[in-house]
């Protein structure tokens, strides 16, 4: 008998003073919010937080969670935060080719990742409630459940 594991990432969605969204340009994914996996000794703030600084070189604090998502055909948990920018200007890293602040409207014209876009429109309509939802990937996008919790 196998063991069975997942793997762990958080995503961080960091608005500025201004309600712009901070995207990178992923050299796999396209424009995405940053995120990753969580590494080992790390709580899921703090993974989230380090993830936005390394991809983005933008410093910024967790205000709330707003999602769950299981993708089934990898194992993966990922859990995604709206965070609040603190510091530092939108810098391109190892990870990501660009990093920019896109006006909340605009957001979804630079997402063409169908996994990134579904995940986008929830944060875009937030309303306090948690998003649990589950997909598959492969071989291509389909949402399996989706609920509030």
């Amino acid at each position: 008998m196998s063991l069975l594991t997942h793997s762990m990432a958080a995503t961080g969605y960091v608005e500025d003073v201004k309600g712009n969204l901070l995207l990178v340009k992923t050299h796999t994914r396209g424009w995405d919010a940053a995120g990753g996996h969580i590494e080992i000794g790390e709580n899921l703030e703090e993974g989230v937080l380090r993830e936005i600084l390394e991809e983005s070189g933008i410093k910024a604090d967790v205000r709330c969670l707003v999602g769950v998502y299981s993708n089934v055909s990898i194992n993966k948990v990922n859990f995604d935060f709206i965070c609040d920018y603190i510091d530092g200007q939108p810098t391109p890293s190892e990870e990501t080719s660009k990093a920019t602040w896109i006006p909340k409207t605009e957001v979804l014209q630079y997402i063409t990742n169908p996994t990134a876009r579904y995940r986008f429109e929830k944060v875009l309509n937030f309303n306090g409630k948690i998003c649990y939802s589950s997909y598959a990937t492969k071989p291509k996008f389909q949402v399996l459940t989706d609920r509030y919790i």
